[in-house]
């Protein structure tokens, strides 16, 4: 019987990777993000590889249409075996710290922790009932380090990464997996920083499930991101 990934802001990007990599090892793929047309082009090239896919658009903003995204997953695919949690994030760009302003942090902390922690919601009981399951949160690399540039940004993804370092503390002893992944990279297709060879990470850390965390490339730091 197949299994099931949930991909929380899923896009043409690292979104599709991951739904190729985890479809390719007969999972069954659940697109979530709030564009409805994008989503089921991203359907469509994931059939034409035999990697059954769904679309559930939903806004990370809007707790009610996140929790009907996912009984309508779960109703089409029942129990959700992974949750990948990797939105835009926010409304507004990254903003150097002096500029960091109540309306860009909170739109920021919103999009990536509170969407996080609702998205969770959605899943973590019948992880929990199970005994199994796996949560992966894929950041970016000022979830670590202070990063100026990244002000606004940096103070939700540091905070993400508590919350998912936490979690994995908490449910390792309920059999469940939590898995953190920072990239100092922009993503390029067809380089080294392939979304394909992110995907490929996740999913050994997830298949290993003995890392709490890592970074893409392994031992990054913001004086060598790949720009």
């Amino acid at each position: 019987m197949k299994k099931t990934i949930a991909i929380m802001g899923a896009g043409p990007g690292l979104g599709l990777s991951i739904a190729k990599k985890f479809g390719a090892n007969e999972f069954q793929v659940a697109l979530i993000s709030r564009n409805e047309e994008k989503l089921n082009t991203l359907v469509q090239e994931l059939q034409a590889l035999n990697i059954e896919a769904a679309a559930f658009p939903a806004d990370v903003y809007n707790k009610e249409q996140v929790a009907t995204a996912f009984d309508n997953i779960k109703k089409k695919y029942g129990f959700i075996d992974v949750l990948e949690f990797s939105p835009t994030s926010g409304n507004y760009p990254p903003t150097p710290a002096s500029q960091v302003t109540e309306e860009n942090a909170q739109d920021a902390f919103q999009a990536l922790v509170v969407a996080a922690i609702r998205s969770v919601a959605q899943v973590l009981p019948e992880m929990l009932e199970k005994r199994s399951g796996a949560l992966l949160f894929t950041t970016g690399l000022s979830s670590i380090y202070p990063m100026q540039m990244m002000g606004n940004v940096g103070i939700a993804l540091s905070g993400l990464r508590n919350y998912a370092l936490n979690l994995h503390a908490d449910l390792a002893p309920q059999e469940i997996y939590v898995g953190h992944l920072a990239l100092g990279v922009f993503i390029k297709p067809g380089t080294a920083t392939d979304p394909g060879l992110i995907a490929d990470v996740w999913y050994e850390m997830y298949m290993d499930k003995s890392k709490a965390e890592d970074t893409f490339p392994q031992g990054v730091t913001p004086a060598t991101i790949i720009w």
